[in-house]
């Protein structure tokens, strides 16, 4: 998912079965479709595979999005990402294990999806 750290609100999410850079870059490509204005962004992240890659960066190259990132395994400087996780988790309780992606759909379409930090 993608954070609008400014509205605080989140802008592009993808629910897939695994890590892999598709869904990422799935939800890139919402945030990016669904911003406003995207002259001056940057683009703020850990420095996970999937975001380092070269289909990734130049998505945000050519749209001419500045790309910051954390240091490796520095998950402290990325508190926002970090609160909205543990929002999704504890009040939402999607910490829970899913039997399968229609599961995990079903339960989040039962809650509002709209989380205001």
């Amino acid at each position: 998912m993608i954070t609008n750290m400014y509205s605080r609100k989140i802008v592009g999410y993808v629910l897939i079965e695994s890590l892999e850079l598709k869904g990422c870059v799935r939800a890139l490509n919402k945030s990016i479709y669904n911003a406003k204005n995207i002259e001056q962004l940057i683009y703020y992240s850990d420095s996970g595979i999937q975001y380092c890659s070269n289909v990734y960066t130049q998505i945000l190259k050519s749209k001419k999005i500045k790309i910051s990132m954390t240091e490796e395994n520095h998950f402290y400087e990325n508190a926002l990402a970090e609160r909205v996780n543990g929002i999704l988790k504890d009040e939402f309780y999607l910490d829970q294990t899913f039997t399968s992606v229609v599961h995990a759909k079903k339960s989040s379409q039962k809650r509002n999806q709209t989380v205001q930090l």
